[in-house]
C-alpha cells in the first residue's frame, strides 16, 4: 500500500489533464454543443463531475458520499454559462477530491465510508471513483475530437507507436508511472 495514495493522486491528476488539454484545443461554443437532446454537452459533463466530486469528498472520512445537498438531476442542465464558470467548476471539484487525497494515511485505507449507505473501504471508495471519472474524461476527448478543428493527439499520435516504444526501450528498466512524463511540470 506504501504507493497507492501516490499513484491514484497521479492517475486522477493525469485524467484531469486530459480534460483541460481538450478544452485548450476546441472553441468555447464547443464545450456546450450537444449531439443531440440525449447527450450531453462538455459543459454539463464538467457539471456532473464537479457534484460528484463536492458529494463524495466533502467530509469523506465522515459523512455519506451522496450529500443531502446535492443536485444530481441538476447536474444534467445544461446551464453553465461560459468558460469561465465551468472552469471554476472544474477547478473547485478536482481541488476537493484532490487535497481529500492528499490528507489520507495508508492507515485510512481500510476505513469504512458510505456512498448511499452502502459501505466501501476507502481504497474501494477511491477506485469506484478512479472508474467514473475517467469514463467521463473518455467521453470529454470523444466530443473534443469531434469538435476540433484540428487534434493534437492526448497520448502516442497515429503512426508514432514505433518511435516511442523504441525511445521507451532504449532506456534502462526503471520503476515509474505511466503518468510521470504527461505530469512534468513545465
Amino acid at each position: 500500500m506504501n504507493n497507492y495514495l501516490e499513484s491514484v493522486i497521479k492517475q486522477f491528476e493525469y485524467y484531469k489533464l486530459l480534460g483541460e488539454k481538450t478544452f485548450a484545443q476546441i472553441s468555447e461554443d464547443d464545450l456546450f454543443w450537444q449531439a443531440n437532446e440525449e447527450s450531453n454537452s462538455i459543459a454539463t459533463i464538467v457539471k456532473h463531475l464537479w457534484g460528484n466530486m463536492l458529494s463524495r469528498w466533502t467530509d469523506f472520512l465522515v459523512t455519506d458520499g451522496e450529500k443531502e445537498w446535492r443536485d444530481r438531476e441538476g447536474e444534467f442542465e445544461n446551464d453553465i454559462k461560459d468558460a469561465a464558470e465551468l472552469k471554476a467548476k472544474w477547478d473547485e471539484g478536482w481541488g476537493v477530491l484532490l487535497n481529500t487525497l492528499r490528507g489520507l494515511t495508508d492507515a485510512d485505507l481500510e476505513t469504512i465510508v458510505y456512498i448511499r449507505n452502502q459501505g466501501h473501504t476507502v481504497l474501494e471508495a477511491i477506485n469506484r471513483q478512479l472508474a467514473h471519472y475517467p469514463y467521463h474524461i473518455g467521453q470529454i476527448v470523444y466530443i473534443g475530437k469531434l469538435r476540433a478543428q484540428q487534434w493534437n493527439s492526448l497520448s502516442i499520435p497515429r503512426g508514432g507507436t514505433q518511435a516511442f516504444n523504441e525511445q521507451k526501450f532504449a532506456q534502462p528498466k526503471q520503476r515509474g508511472d505511466f503518468t510521470d512524463d504527461a505530469l512534468k511540470k513545465e
